[in-house]
């Protein structure tokens, strides 16, 4: 397993890492980022490709946190409708805001691509209903997406073909994004962060922020970031924490809610189960709101992320609690041995879209993908790097949604966000 990790499939899949050093002393950089996740990485890559003295500051290892032990899914959209989207930021920024969500997709490829990242990167993302009600719903998004946003890389699939793809008559229709991808997330941040190293960009791991003060001196405008045994002196700060933020930035924090999500990885299975429960190798994700979600690995395991919870704590045994979501649908499958199980945390919205914002003219934050994480945080990085370099409309129409504030803010989100979990628990298994 590579070392300093969560314990996972994906840290005992990880392709070879240097250790990065801690950050000791003074650091002098054009801009400090903290955090080493997909945003952070895909940042410092941007502005040293543009020949910006980067920084990054990681408070654990490359992709540690949720970049390193997601679902892996690549997909197009947003969680908002384009119809809900023209009643924030109108017409042209609805539109602007879709082909930016199509080209966050196109990124993670060309990343992957152009760097000659290994991360078991496959095509297709099939979204299907959990139950019959839901398919009139899928069926009306793709024609909307198709008639609308003359969209043709999605089609509606009937129950019928959803069975024969997947194997089981218990999910109802989907919709099959024939562009969207999937991949070993650890692997893909740790191909970007050696991307990055190349470009120039200075890492520092095992380098916690405790706090960050704003200076002035006769260059300018800046922000001095501080850890246990050193500092950066920089002048611009990007916050890439997500989930992680903590108390380091009060006046963002509650815009975000983290939660913990499960993963488990059975042994590998022979090629006759894989065909049978995923004939096409795509990544699935069904339409409960505590989604079901899975895919196999470039070594034929079934990789399934289901149920969540809310406290500080993991269960203990993650195998055993993501289980019974899988054998819900397999139950074929009750002989497989589990081999991992893990959870991670990541950061919800209160209208599940990320929150981009300018906390000031030198402190740029973008957090709270609410499960689309592995794209748009790609390009969270790469907007967050057009707006220092003097582009900024692109990251500005995303500051331009509205992210409420979680009712009661950081003290009160919690009992808030658990009443509201359990009642959509509910209306998953009734409704």
């Amino acid at each position: 397993m590579t070392q300093g990790y969560t314990p996972s499939y994906y840290a005992d899949s990880a392709n070879p890492k240097p250790d990065y050093p801690a950050l000791e002393g003074e650091v002098q950089a054009d801009i400090c980022i903290v955090g080493a996740g997909f945003t952070g990485l895909s940042a410092a890559l941007h502005l040293a490709e543009q020949g910006y003295q980067v920084a990054v500051l990681e408070a654990e290892r490359i992709g540690w946190g949720a970049s390193g032990r997601n679902g892996g899914q690549v997909c197009q959209g947003h969680n908002m409708s384009h119809e809900d989207l023209q009643k924030k930021v109108g017409l042209a920024g609805a539109d602007m805001l879709w082909q930016m969500s199509l080209e966050s997709v196109d990124l993670v490829k060309d990343l992957v691509s152009r760097h000659g990242i290994h991360c078991d990167l496959k095509k297709g993302v099939l979204h299907v209903a959990a139950k019959p009600s839901h398919n009139a719903d899928i069926k009306e998004t793709v024609e909307y997406k198709n008639r609308v946003l003359n969209y043709d890389a999605l089609r509606y699939v009937e129950p019928d073909e959803v069975s024969d793809m997947l194997g089981c008559e218990r999910f109802g229709a989907g919709e099959y994004w024939t562009e969207g991808a999937h991949l070993h997330p650890l692997n893909y941040a740790l191909g970007l962060a050696a991307a990055a190293e190349k470009a120039g960009v200075q890492f520092f791991e095992n380098s916690r922020v405790s706090h960050y003060e704003r200076c002035h001196s006769t260059a300018g405008k800046g922000v001095e970031v501080f850890g246990e045994q050193g500092a950066v002196k920089a002048k611009y700060l990007l916050l890439a924490c997500n989930g992680y933020l903590g108390k380091l930035e009060p006046r963002i924090a509650g815009r975000i809610m983290p939660i913990n999500n499960f993963i488990l990885a059975t042994e590998p299975l022979s090629e006759a189960t894989c065909r049978r429960i995923n004939r096409d190798d795509v990544a699935v994700a069904d339409s409960r709101f505590v989604i079901n979600y899975f895919k196999l690995s470039g070594d034929n395991r079934l990789l399934w992320g289901g149920g969540e919870n809310y406290s500080s704590k993991f269960p203990k045994d993650i195998g055993s609690f993501v289980r019974p979501y899988m054998l819900e649908y397999y139950p074929e499958l009750k002989d497989v041995k589990i081999d991992y199980g893990w959870g991670g945390t990541l950061a919800i919205t209160m209208n599940r879209m990320p929150h981009f914002e300018r906390i000031d003219d030198v402190i740029f934050v973008a957090q709270g993908y609410s499960g689309h994480g592995v794209a748009l945080a790609t390009l969270g990085g790469k907007l967050m790097a057009e707006a220092i370099s003097g582009s900024a409309e692109r990251f500005d129409l995303f500051s331009r949604v509205p992210t409420p504030t979680f009712p009661g803010g950081t003290l009160l989100r919690w009992p808030g966000l658990v009443a509201g979990m359990l009642f959509y628990s509910l209306r998953d298994k009734f409704s």
